[in-house]
């Protein structure tokens, strides 16, 4: 298929980048995800449907890792297709037809292109709305109704009521013998118990509703006085056949419109609204933020003419120090931008400063290897040293070994 868009050539090259990318973008979202899992089940597990409330946080949270996971998958799939071009004289053979280095780099830059099209697509727009969805289906799962919380004999905590209850059935929303205990500050304290209950849905009723059987009240109007100066406070007992009481307050129910910060604006709500942020928001977030989100669009651009050259080398050299130099430069570079956006936000630094100069540092950076990889014949300045510091750790490990023998 990529025959019919591509020269034969051109096919080839994005073939050799395109299966290490994939396996590192699928590697990194998994080992992403998974560890966020962790943390999901803490707040789901017990829940209605907590399960499929996982793998709907875990859906809303994809845009976001995917953010993360699919520059440093790109990186990674050059780093690893023109790597193995290199060592198996492929480019060698390229260049021997007359086919230069720049000339194999056309369709990765195609290609960054498109990935940085689709950087607009997910930092623009689908990650402020996921980041929505997923707070919005957080203050749900946080403010579901106590019988979801519950445990068997367990003691539980719901606001400012505390309940016990036993013989708990999830499938049909019944339990029996059931002790509330609801705190009212100034105005007392409620306690109810209840030989069986269950959770029903009220036509016109927002809120989950809570029906007990024989049920037994005692309400005490205010808490006694320390110092027994006062009266003790006047108590009700009262006892009802079946008893209907709504659970949590309506305003628990809804969400807030999304907008509530900069993080859930689109790209254009953020240029459009700049200088008018939010309640929750200052010029300077809405500042840190649009920038923050422009240079890592920008940078995906620069990733080809960035790793191409930690790719290549000697044949008889050491690879693997370019690999490890690349990774650690490109975290480095996104923990900049990342410090440079608080920078801003706190200190009310320029963006310009904080988080372009490192961007034009490093394209600049990027654009020096690659012309000398590409049009001059000089060798890696670096790899001499490599190669001294390798030969010292082997003689280094070589001189361990003979001591442990003779030991």
């Amino acid at each position: 298929m990529l025959e019919r868009v591509l020269s034969t050539r051109s096919a080839y090259v994005v073939r050799q980048i395109v299966r290490p990318l994939l396996a590192a973008l699928a590697i990194g979202l998994l080992v992403l995800l998974s560890e966020r899992l962790v943390r999901l089940l803490d707040i789901t597990l017990g829940k209605k449907n907590s399960f499929t409330i996982v793998f709907e946080m875990l859906g809303y949270l994809i845009p976001h890792y995917l953010g993360l996971a699919l520059p440093a998958a790109f990186f990674l799939g050059l780093l690893f297709g023109f790597n193995k071009l290199s060592k198996a004289s492929e480019i060698d053979a390229f260049m021997a037809s007359g086919v230069g280095l720049h000339q194999l780099t056309r369709p990765v830059l195609g290609l960054a292109v498109v990935f940085t099209a689709i950087g607009v697509l997910i930092f623009g727009y689908v990650q402020p709305h996921s980041r929505y969805a997923y707070r919005a289906l957080v203050h749900t799962v946080k403010n579901v109704e106590i019988f979801y919380l519950a445990e068997e004999g367990v003691f539980m905590q719901a606001g400012s009521r505390t309940f016990i209850l036993d013989k708990l059935s999830r499938k049909e929303n019944r339990f029996e013998r059931i002790f509330l205990f609801e705190d009212k500050g100034n105005k007392g304290s409620e306690t109810i118990s209840s030989s069986t209950g269950a959770l029903v849905e009220v036509e016109g009723e927002k809120r989950p509703v809570l029906r007990l059987q024989r049920v037994h009240q005692l309400q005490v109007n205010g808490w006694p006085s320390p110092d027994k100066s006062k009266p003790l406070p006047q108590s009700r007992v009262a006892e009802f056949k079946s008893v209907d009481t709504p659970l949590g307050k309506v305003k628990a129910v809804f969400f807030r419109l999304r907008g509530n910060d900069e993080r859930e604006m689109t790209l254009g709500e953020l240029i459009e609204r700049q200088n008018d942020p939010p309640k929750s928001s200052s010029l300077q977030d809405m500042k840190a933020e649009l920038h923050r989100r422009i240079v890592s669009i920008v940078t995906i651009l620069l990733l080809p003419i960035l790793a191409i050259p930690f790719a290549l080398g000697r044949r008889r050299g050491q690879r693997a120090y370019r690999f490890a130099v690349a990774l650690i430069l490109l975290i480095a570079y996104n923990e900049i931008i990342e410090q440079g956006a608080l920078a801003v936000r706190v200190q009310q630094a320029s963006p310009y400063i904080a988080m372009w100069l490192p961007f034009l540092a490093l394209a600049a950076f990027a654009i020096w290897r690659y012309y000398r990889a590409c049009f001059t014949l000089q060798s890696d300045g670096l790899e001499p040293v490599f190669d001294r510091i390798t030969e010292f750790l082997r003689w280094c490990r070589r001189q361990v070994l003979d001591l442990s023998r003779q030991l």
